[in-house]
């Protein structure tokens, strides 16, 4: 009985969450209906970051961000109109920084808050490269990827407290093996691969919102090179959060030819209105 009602739980609380993503057009688990509380809550995250760091201004670094920045923003209403969501953008407060850290990294909170660190521009190299990064990290925010990781997050801490009460009469190293295994299963085959799609995703996205801006998307695959270049080697693909360096290269390439179709197509259409 115990069991049945924990599936069912664990059931409903999946099909609660389950929408349509408006930009990819797939069924996602997403437990927030509002993209407020979330976009709040990014803002003072972002707000004590940049209170906590050394913020980078007036350098040639710092406006290649902001306006490349402002270019993928710009775009991505472009992409959006053209999908005929207009307004799905209203509530974004684009926001570009340069932060002053040795850190390969950059990142966009929900909301459109963005940190380039300065690490990451060298392997940017120019205005394509640091175009190709700002697209993929851009593509994270419109496709609502920070409130599906938090979604699942919920729903395996959930799992997780229903596991301990299905198995609190096992014994007890047996009821600590179960619970293990429930970790580590949750890690590999739910949490890690999720974590890798969305970096597919972001890539794919961002490719066609760096093409739609005017860059050139056959940079792209160039900087992955160099980030590979720059690798210290780490995990298997299987226990990582990102697609190996190799399969996003070979991934991108790919990807290009529809990306430039896609920009194409979106500019005739913009011309002919």
């Amino acid at each position: 009985m115990k069991k049945a009602y924990a599936l069912f739980i664990a059931t409903l609380l999946l099909l609660m969450g389950c929408k349509t993503n408006v930009l990819t057009g797939k069924k996602t688990l997403n437990f927030y209906s509002s993209n407020t509380q979330l976009f709040a809550m990014s803002l003072q995250q972002y707000q004590t970051f940049l209170n906590e760091n050394e913020v980078i201004s007036g350098t040639k670094d710092a406006d290649l961000v902001r306006s490349i920045g402002e270019d993928i923003a710009r775009a991505a209403q472009i992409y959006f109109s053209y999908k005929g969501q207009h307004n799905m953008l209203n509530d974004y407060n684009w926001e570009y920084n340069l932060v002053n850290n040795k850190q390969v990294n950059a990142w966009c909170m929900p909301g459109g808050k963005i940190v380039f660190y300065t690490g990451i521009m060298p392997i940017a190299a120019n205005a394509n490269g640091i175009a190709a990064i700002m697209g993929h990290e851009v593509a994270h925010a419109l496709a609502d990827h920070g409130a599906q990781r938090m979604s699942l997050g919920i729903v395996q801490q959930a799992g997780g407290i229903i596991t301990a009460e299905a198995t609190k009469d096992q014994d007890e190293r047996k009821r600590q093996r179960i619970m293990m295994a429930y970790g580590i299963g949750t890690s590999l085959g739910g949490m890690l691969p999720f974590s890798r799609k969305h970096e597919s995703e972001a890539d794919k996205i961002g490719l066609e919102l760096m093409t739609i801006a005017g860059y050139n998307p056959d940079e792209a695959p160039k900087l992955w090179e160099r980030m590979k270049a720059n690798s210290k080697g780490g995990p298997p693909e299987f226990l990582s959060t990102h697609p190996s360096e190799v399969r996003r290269i070979s991934n991108l390439q790919s990807w290009i030819p529809g990306a430039k179709a896609l920009a194409r197509q979106i500019n005739a259409t913009a011309v002919a209105h």
